[in-house]
């Protein structure tokens, strides 16, 4: 007997619920850890873990400590818009995995195609002159300039896939560490270092000292003492521009074509090569865009010895983009939560004896649930049809 659809009905409910899941346990891992951790240490005590409790869950609607040292809550402009400038980056690598992923690829490059981003952002950004050409000019050459460096970075790894089979994870990993080592020896040969602030010289300089900076588009009155700007902006018009090519055009058809089987859509008549070096293109553009918009806020320095890490923001695209189920539009929303996160971690360490290598666990928890979202909906469609069938 049909007694009409429920939520966890359809496949996009249930995906979603999967991914709410996965928040929700890795918040209450989270909240557990804080428990465990606080009564190991004697200075935390029992009002310590419970305010830890309560940053791990809401510490993004505190405003700190009064006066006799209870934590306050309400809206705090500045951890908001913290949060939301913080997001930009993670929603751009994101959407560079999503898009990799939606065609059958895996995208670990991000890292590395960040960088050639950052290269080419900073180089153009402050080696044009600002007396000549106009600022706003100049930002959206730094802006589209990035975004092609990490292209054609990007693409590299899609051609070796294409045309020589070689897995596009390794080589992935062989371009980020080429990457790291070309922007050091490029940056430390150049005359962009700091030596204006003479403690500074292993930073490379704002792009407000050659008056390039992103317009704030009016964020700045809703967050005042915020680094947010309209990069945030910018990184949501792109996510719905990935989301219109991905599932209104022949080209986001045919891309997804060849992720679900490569060779059915050879079969098909189409071009199963060129749709993986685009596909790789594409995803290394997006990277490449988060690190754009990261360094051309104005109020970001980048530090040039990039060869002790990697860029974090490259691998965290893939836990936003895990948490998203891939969709661009969702893409936005868990690159703030993680975003979120940080700032969370960031009350942890100033409000109370704890540190923000709790809310890592949190990520932690949710990437691995996130990469199992799949075994999740599973579980909820067999569960679905149980209870159909015992309902007849």
């Amino acid at each position: 007997m049909n007694k009409g659809k429920t939520l966890l009905n359809s496949d996009s409910s249930r995906k979603v619920f999967a991914s709410l899941l996965s928040i929700l346990i890795g918040l209450a891992v989270g909240a557990l850890v804080a428990v465990i951790v606080g009564l190991s240490k004697e200075n935390i005590g029992i009002k310590g873990i419970w305010d830890g409790i309560r940053l791990i869950l809401l510490g993004i609607f505190s405003t700190g400590r009064d006066t006799v040292g209870n934590l306050t809550w309400g809206f705090n402009p500045t951890s908001w818009g913290n949060m939301l400038f913080r997001a930009t980056p993670l929603i751009m690598t994101g959407l560079s995995v999503a898009v990799a992923f939606k065609t059958g690829l895996f995208n670990i490059g991000a890292p590395g195609q960040y960088l050639m981003g950052t290269l080419a952002t900073l180089f153009i950004a402050l080696e044009i002159p600002s007396e000549t050409v106009s600022p706003a000019i100049i930002w959206l050459l730094a802006f589209l300039g990035g975004m092609l460096a990490g292209a054609v970075w990007g693409a590299i790894p899609g051609l070796l896939k294409a045309f020589l089979n070689i897995n596009e994870v390794l080589a992935c990993i062989m371009t980020n560490w080429v990457a790291a080592n070309m922007v050091t020896w490029l940056f430390d040969i150049s005359n962009l270092k700091n030596v204006t602030e003479g403690t500074k010289t292993g930073y490379i300089y704002k792009t407000t000292f050659n008056n390039v900076a992103t317009s704030k588009m009016g964020l700045d009155k809703l967050f005042p003492e915020s680094q947010v700007n309209g990069g945030i902006l910018v990184a949501i018009a792109i996510a719905v521009l990935v989301y219109i090519i991905m599932n209104k055009t022949t080209l986001g058809y045919q891309l997804k074509a060849c992720g679900a089987n490569r060779f059915a859509a050879r079969y098909a008549g189409i071009k199963d090569k060129r749709n993986i070096v685009l596909s790789m293109a594409m995803a290394g553009a997006l990277a490449a865009g988060g690190a754009s918009l990261y360094w051309l806020s104005g109020n970001t320095e980048f530090y040039w010895i990039t060869y002790q890490a990697l860029p974090a923001a490259g691998f965290n695209g893939i836990p936003v983009a895990l948490l998203a189920l891939n969709h661009p539009v969702a893409v936005v929303f868990s690159g703030i939560f993680m975003a979120m996160l940080n700032i969370v971690g960031q009350q942890l360490t100033t409000l109370t004896a704890y540190n923000e290598y709790i809310t890592d666990v949190v990520i932690a928890v949710i990437v691995y649930l996130s990469a199992f979202s799949l075994v999740i909906q599973m579980w909820l469609g067999r569960k679905k049809s149980k209870k159909g069938g015992n309902d007849k």
